[in-house]
Parts: structure tokens; sequence; C-alpha cells
């Protein structure tokens, strides 16, 4: 006769805890099961199997554990949840990256790999509220060297300026053609050239510091492909480990600035709840010891992050602070991890537009999507010129100027050829979820651009 299951009280708790129902705990699952690209169908009957004794699918288990700590504000494991824990190499996976004090270079050779591969527990993984807070907790002190020198080779400024002139190149194709070209190459050139030249004997200490930080760019930018593929998990520990390089490097402005990537993450990705703590924990560290354009990029993140916690008056003085900065600043002076992005005014004018964007301002979101279009002429940036007349257009017919919008969404599908990103693909599915309502009444510029979209959308997916 079989044994019959034990009730899982520690999962009842948790929810009890949380204040989470049965179909809300399934629902929460389902949405981050869905950030990770996987569908499931988990209903309220799987969540009272799973208090009943039953252990869910591994991967599952590791999407309760996630909503579960969003519910709770805090991390949880899966053992605290009454689940069997990962075990062997899943487990070390499930891990990777999300541990502060780990050697960054070689951690980062573990993802790389495992991106390079496709092996789903990482590239499928979910984006972490847990995790995105752990820089806030890390102790700010500069770590000590975790390792020596390998002794077979030196390195110097030729070695570190051949890097970040590398990383200057797939940044351009990055923002020219979207994230997926060139995104294996930069991975494998993280894995191979750039972690074994952190790992090299130099002259002074501060050529191994501006090479960790150079390393950091790169390891940054692999995160930025893995987001622009929609892996936003993976993303995250790319980012994180770009902040222990920084870390380890000393150098607090760059710090600073992977704590602004970190907070721009989470409110891509509509989880806020550290991103409000993230800017200003990196303004905190650059006021004052940066030019102004530099610190206007600090600010605006701050400001928009302050319209996300509902706090609009803070956020509208913080986006004056913001622009009157970029004005009297000198673009030629950007640090050359800022100066990779292109223009701190383009920059500023759109999370300007984000921020008011999210205090309910359509018309003064249009202008400042506008500005920021008008910002980076040419083609040299033509993904996110194309996502931000995408957005432009979205905030257009959100006022009701819909021959407007089609216009400038006509303009962003035309930058958007040959484009390959998963923005890019939300950004037309966003078009068309728009011109829905006018499709068979007669509106013919919409219907001309509802097929332009569809048509993208085949030959681009």
């Amino acid at each position: 006769m079989a044994r019959p299951r034990a009730r899982n009280e520690a999962l009842v708790d948790a929810l009890r805890e949380a204040g989470l129902t049965y179909a809300r705990l399934a629902s929460e699952v389902r949405a981050v099961a869905r950030t990770a690209g996987e569908e499931l169908r988990t209903n309220k009957s799987a969540v009272a199997h799973w208090v009943g004794g039953a252990e869910p699918h591994p991967r599952t288990t590791l999407y309760v554990t996630e909503a579960v700590s969003r519910a709770l504000g805090r991390e949880v494991s899966p053992s605290e949840l009454g689940f069997e824990e990962p075990g062997g190499e899943d487990r070390s996976r499930v891990s990777l990256g999300m541990c502060p004090g780990a050697d960054p270079v070689e951690v980062l050779r573990l993802i790389g790999e495992a991106d390079i591969h496709r092996r789903r527990l990482l590239t499928n993984a979910a984006y972490s509220v847990a995790a995105a807070g752990l820089p806030l907790g890390v102790e700010q002190a500069i770590p000590g060297q975790r390792r020596g020198d390998s002794g077979d080779f030196h390195a110097g400024r030729s070695e570190i300026e051949a890097v970040r002139e590398m990383t200057r190149l797939f940044t351009r194709i990055d923002e020219r053609h979207g994230g997926q070209h060139g995104r294996t190459a930069v991975v494998q050139y993280l894995t191979t050239d750039v972690a074994r030249l952190c790992r090299a004997s130099f002259a002074r200490e501060a050529d191994r510091a501006a090479m960790l930080g150079a390393a950091a760019e790169v390891a940054y930018l692999c995160g930025w492909k893995a987001y622009d593929a929609g892996e936003h998990g993976l993303a995250q520990r790319y980012q994180l480990q770009a902040y222990e390089l920084t870390r380890e490097a000393g150098d607090e402005a760059h710090q600073a600035f992977v704590l602004r990537i970190l907070a721009h993450n989470g409110m891509d990705v509509r989880r806020p709840e550290h991103t409000l703590d993230l800017a200003e924990a990196a303004l905190s560290r650059v006021r004052g010891r940066v030019g102004p354009a530099t610190e206007a990029l600090f600010v605006v993140t701050l400001a928009r992050a302050l319209a996300n916690a509902g706090r609009s008056a803070e956020a509208a003085r913080r986006l004056r602070v913001a622009q009157d900065l970029v004005l009297r600043g000198d673009e030629a002076e950007l640090p050359h991890w800022a100066a990779l992005w292109g223009s701190a005014r383009a920059c500023v004018s759109s999370h300007a537009a984000k921020t008011v964007r999210g205090m309910g301002d359509h018309v003064a979101a249009e202008r400042h999507y506008a500005a920021a279009a008008r910002s980076r002429p040419g083609p040299e940036y033509q993904r996110i010129t194309a996502l931000t007349l995408a957005a432009q257009g979205g905030e257009q017919a959100a006022m009701g100027h819909l021959e407007q919008a089609c216009g400038t969404w006509g303009r962003a599908l035309e930058l958007l050829d040959g484009v390959r990103s998963a923005r890019a693909v939300d950004a037309v599915d966003g078009m068309r979820r728009a011109l829905a309502p006018l499709r068979g009444r007669g509106a013919r510029v919409a219907e001309e651009l509802d097929e332009r979209a569809r048509a993208w959308r085949a030959a681009h997916v």
C-alpha cells in the first residue's frame, strides 16, 4: 500500500505569510515562467497538490520560489518552501552568478559557456527580484586580489585598449543591427580572450584594475544582448558579475554605472522593487565626482525610479535637475563606459520620456521621445532610434493622433529592417495591437501599416 504524502506545512506557512491564495500563487508562477520564456498551465489545483506533498517539476520549483520571494520581499530557497533542492550540476547552475564574493572571471566563464551552448536552466532563468538587491548588501570595501598572476604572459595598456576597441566595435554592431547579431562572438570573446587577460600579470595595479573594468564593459554588453533576446534572468547574471568586476577594480564611478544598469533593467521588466534603492545608491557614489553630463545619466535614472514609486513631485524635480546638468555638460568628457552608449542628451531625453509616461503625461512623453530620436541622427544607432520612434508613436496613439502615429511607426519600421531583437518584435506587436481597432474600418493608412508590420514580423521571427 502506498505511503500517504505528508502535507507541506512549510509551503502553507509561506503562503499565509505572503498573503497568497492558491489561485494567486498559480498566476504569479505563470508570470515568472513567462519571463523565462516558458508557458505553464499551473492552476490552483496544482498548488493544492504541492500543499498535499507533491513535488513540482524542478524548473517549476524555481518559478514557485521566485514568485514567493517576490511576494515576501526577501529571498527564500526551495527547501524553505518544503521542496527538494536541485541537486548536482543543476544546483550549481541555479545559483551561478547569484552569489556575491565568488571569482567573477570564473563565474562569467561558466555563464558564457551555458549561454553559448544554450543550456535552458540559465538561458531560460527568470529575473530574480531577490538577486536585484544583492549589490545593495555587498560590503563596499575593495576585495583583496583573489588569485595570483598566471605567470605565463604579461599585459598592459595596449591590451586594455584592444579590449575597449573590440567592445566599441561590438557595441556599434549591437546598436545598429540588434543584439542577436554577433552575440555568440561577443560571449566567446569574453570567456576566452578577456578572461585570459584578466589573469595576466601587470606592471602596475592600476593597469590590472583597468583591465577588470574593460572586462566589466564586455560583461554587461553580453547582458544587454541577453536582455535584447528577452532572456532577463541571464542578463541579470551577466550584470551582477560586471558589478563584481568593478568592485574588484575599485572603480566606484563604474560600480555606480552598473547599479544604474541594474535599476533600469528592473524597471524595464516591470519589477521595480529594488530599483529606487539602486538608483539612489548609484547617484550617491558619483554626485559631484563626475562631469555634469555624466551625472545627468544618474539623476534621470533616479527620476524614473521615483516616478515608478508614485513620487511624482520628487520625480519632476529630479528630472529638471537632469535636464539642466546635461545642457551644461560637455559630452566629450564622458567616461569611456558611459560614452559607449552614445549621446548623454539622447539618453536623458529617452528616460525623461519614460519618467513622464509613468506619471501619465503622454504629451510630454511624446515630446521627449521626439527629442531623443532627433539626438541620434544617421544609421549608427538604428535599433534604439527605431524603438524610440515606436514608443513615440505609441504616445501619439494614446492621445488619439492615429494618423500621426502611423507616420511615426512607418519610420520606425524602415529603421527596423534587418534588426534582430526581441525588443523590436515586442515594439512591432505593440503597433499591431494599437492598430487592431482600425482594421476593417476603411482606415487605409492603418491597414497598410499593419500589413507592413505583419510582413516585418514574419521575416524577423
